[in-house]
């Protein structure tokens, strides 16, 4: 195992260190948690607070995402494990301008027992608090069962939708059934080529040969649906494509935000060679992408794959799609 760290045991301590000096004037430390960041003007008085949290090892989810236009607060776990219900309760409170706050975070039972506990130690406190989970990998559960779905890099549009309309003013019960009809909207396939390495653990968290990829493959390296010998870059993003037009479905007319998202260790280039085929798919399906993200988004350490994202847009998306949104990992929101 080769990685540059200091030690693997304060592997995020170290990282977060490394992100408040690198943004000072965007991000700051909770003043009860060494474990929650909070964007600089948070709490925002009146604005519906939105809290995050998740396990480490997939920067920039989840704390790339917390700035104006998108998060509030973040809290931060140990590599691929959740963060701890005091922690996510600081959260909370960090995020709260007195409108409530939206659990916004990816379906995995850790953090769902976490946050859980974290909601109803909040409601004590006089904290209105409202959840909904990303559950966009149509890998991991047939749509009959899209409840027990895990989340992937789909939590990207979630949380700029999200965001956005908590930054028009609505309401609690608003910004949540305006994320819950993104959440319907959207869907994952990803893929993987090779492992990632926990820092404290040392060793791959699977084994997969040279010449082969595991379609369905979570995030955490939790099985895919079926291993093979490595195919063209063109077969593999049809393949990831077609499930996910297929599970909604997609359907000709429709208007989609589409994001090719790499795992960590995969170069721009290949993305790029994705996409190409991706958007000739979507397109020859009558399909109209509006706006196309293609980069790391939503990774696994250094592991190698990707992910394919489409989110289907009525006005109502697209408009906070667009709606303006800064994160120092995502720079300004460009139209």
């Amino acid at each position: 195992m080769k990685k540059i760290i200091n030690d693997p045991y304060k592997v995020v301590e170290d990282t977060l260190s490394g992100i408040l000096k690198a943004y000072p004037h965007h991000l700051r430390m909770a003043k009860d948690s060494q474990r929650v960041l909070v964007r600089r003007d948070a709490p925002v008085k009146g604005k519906v607070g939105i809290a995050t949290g998740g396990g480490s090892g997939h920067i920039p989810v989840f704390l790339g995402y917390v700035g104006p236009g998108l998060l509030d607060s973040v809290a931060v776990g140990n590599v691929f494990s959740s963060p701890s219900t005091d922690d996510m309760l600081v959260a909370t409170r960090e995020a709260n301008g007195g409108a409530g706050v939206l659990h916004l975070f990816g379906n995995y039972s850790g953090d769902v027992m976490a946050f859980g506990m974290a909601a109803e130690m909040a409601d004590m406190e006089g904290i209105r608090v409202e959840t909904v989970l990303a559950a966009d990998d149509v890998a991991s559960a047939p749509p009959e069962e899209a409840d027990r779905r895990r989340g992937i890099a789909g939590i990207f549009f979630l949380y700029k939708i999200a965001g956005a309309k908590a930054d028009t003013g609505a309401s609690l019960d608003e910004v949540v059934a305006t994320t819950r009809k993104a959440l319907a909207n959207t869907r994952s396939m990803g893929m993987a080529l090779s492992p990632c390495t926990i820092p404290a653990a040392g060793e791959p968290t699977f084994t997969i040969a040279d010449d082969e990829m595991e379609l369905g493959m979570g995030i955490h390296g939790e099985p895919g649906i079926q291993r093979t010998k490595l195919k063209p870059a063109a077969e593999i993003a049809e393949d990831l494509t077609r499930r996910a037009l297929e599970d909604l479905p997609f359907k000709k007319g429709d208007r989609v935000a589409v994001l090719v998202n790499g795992l960590g260790a995969t170069p721009p280039e290949e993305l790029f060679i994705l996409y190409d085929t991706v958007h000739e798919l979507v397109s020859g399906e009558g399909i109209k992408i509006y706006k196309t993200f293609v980069g790391e988004y939503a990774t696994s350490m250094e592991m190698a794959g990707c992910s394919v994202t489409l989110l289907r847009l009525d006005n109502e998306l697209q408009e906070l799609l667009d709606a303006p949104a800064y994160s120092p990992f995502l720079l300004q929101w460009r139209q």
